[in-house]
């Protein structure tokens, strides 16, 4: 298993790629000092009901991993706790390390345990995106079900994935 050192880059590359798209602000910067919007807080676009590529593909890669314990579209399960309501006390270095981790719960006398997935490559290249959808859902932002995404000419996080390509 890998250690959070030597995972973490691939995550912070994903959140830089976002951050420069976009144009949001990682805490501590200087334009987080001076009252633009942090990522960690708000890593998604929404307009009109459309979702940027990032918070879209969130949604895909979600389903694709995390729904088979935590419910379709983080509502839980009696198998694992509704991620919709977790991230809503979660940061993101805490969301992270619990993906990366995993994370083994007792309580009322019952054990729950979530496999770290540092070794898994479609969920750490992704879980920038993972983190905007699921940050999108606790915000009410987006509802449950397939978002419809943002036309392309308008979404600044395709565009510069259009451009990296």
């Amino acid at each position: 298993m890998r250690s959070w050192k030597m995972t973490l880059p691939l995550a912070g590359g994903a959140m830089m790629a976002l951050t420069l798209a976009c144009g949001i602000v990682l805490p501590g910067s200087a334009a987080a000092q001076s009252g633009e919007v942090d990522w960690e807080k708000k890593p998604y676009i929404v307009e009109d009901g459309k979702v940027d590529y990032g918070t879209y593909n969130g949604y895909r890669r979600y389903h694709s991993y995390c729904h088979v314990c935590h419910g379709p579209d983080g509502m839980g399960s009696s198998y694992a706790p509704a991620l919709k309501d977790s991230m809503k006390s979660l940061s993101y270095s805490e969301f992270l390390d619990v993906v990366v981790n995993g994370r083994q719960n007792l309580s009322a006398g019952k054990e729950s345990v979530m496999p770290g997935f540092a070794e898994a490559q479609d969920v750490m290249l992704y879980i920038d995106h993972i983190y905007a959808y699921l940050k999108a859902r606790s915000d009410d932002a987006v509802g449950r079900g397939r978002p419809d995404r943002l036309p392309p000419d308008q979404d600044p996080v395709f565009q510069e994935w259009k451009a990296s390509q």
